[in-house]
């Protein structure tokens, strides 16, 4: 059953979302934040928000035609009053939770369509074709290889993708299985070169993550490989990996984000 709250659905996304303490509490913090424009309402300053009680907001408020207008308005305000990196991490949260409630079929409408993440300096625009190219020749392992082929081929949030598990991919038709609930065009697709390399990466392995750290670690049963014990690869792991591999291609050094692949121009992953 759909939860009337909002702020259950953001208890039960954040329950099955594959991200450390860490990450799981700015997830919140961020989540919580959109709470206002939702319902109308300004956010507070920064040093009133801290003590500040979230309005209730229900769920379905999601799916009002006007829902997308008010979280526009509340992006443009927050993006003069906060740096880009930490507006865009906000919007990602709020993508990557509506991406799943979509996928419960908890809410029919996204309000973050149309919604774009701000400019960053320097090399911050989505990949072009000739860096996606430069991108998967480098010599990296077959885990990384993968998550990023899948990455750019879905053009899917970061998150949705690590969460992924093994019987959710139909390898056969290049996309994830339809599930009971699942909305028109709530799968992710991507090409056939993907799915090949995609059969190397599970070499048999029909279910647990599909993306898993390379070692065994204690995880709850749901982000644990049942062959290996390898648990689920979390967000900020594979965007510190990324980064970290990319800065040898990135003329200023620092390396790219995850964010600029998924938002990279298609059709150079073959």
């Amino acid at each position: 059953m759909a939860p009337v709250e909002y702020a259950v659905a953001v208890d039960e996304y954040l329950g099955q979302a594959a991200l450390g303490e860490a990450s799981r509490r700015v997830y919140r913090i961020s989540l919580t934040g959109w709470t206002w424009p939702l319902v109308g309402k300004p956010v507070p300053e920064a040093a009133e928000r801290r003590g500040a009680v979230p309005p209730v907001v229900p769920l379905a408020l999601l799916d009002d035609p006007a829902a997308g207008g008010r979280l526009r308005g509340a992006l443009a305000q927050r993006a003069g009053r906060a740096d880009a990196r930490t507006v865009n991490r906000e919007l990602s949260a709020l993508r990557s939770a509506v991406g799943w409630w979509l996928d419960q079929g908890w809410i029919t409408a996204d309000p973050t369509a149309g919604l774009r993440h701000r400019p960053l300096d320097g090399l911050a625009a989505p990949l072009d074709a000739a860096q996606v190219e430069e991108l998967l020749r480098l010599p990296v392992g077959l885990r990384e290889h993968s998550f990023w082929r899948l990455l750019h081929d879905s053009g899917a949030p970061a998150a949705r993708v690590l969460a992924l598990d093994a019987d959710h991919l139909d390898l056969q038709r290049h996309r994830t299985w339809a599930r009971p609930g699942d909305l028109p065009g709530a799968g992710i697709a991507w090409q056939e070169a993907t799915s090949q390399v995609m059969r190397w990466l599970l070499a048999g392995r029909t279910s647990g993550p599909v993306f898993v750290t390379g070692r065994r670690a204690a995880a709850r049963a749901g982000d644990r490989c049942p062959v290996t014990g390898q648990a689920r690869m979390s967000y900020r792991r594979a965007a510190e990996l990324f980064t970290m591999l990319t800065r040898p291609l990135d003329p200023a050094g620092r390396g790219w984000t995850l964010h600029q692949l998924s938002a990279a121009q298609k059709g150079t992953a073959a």
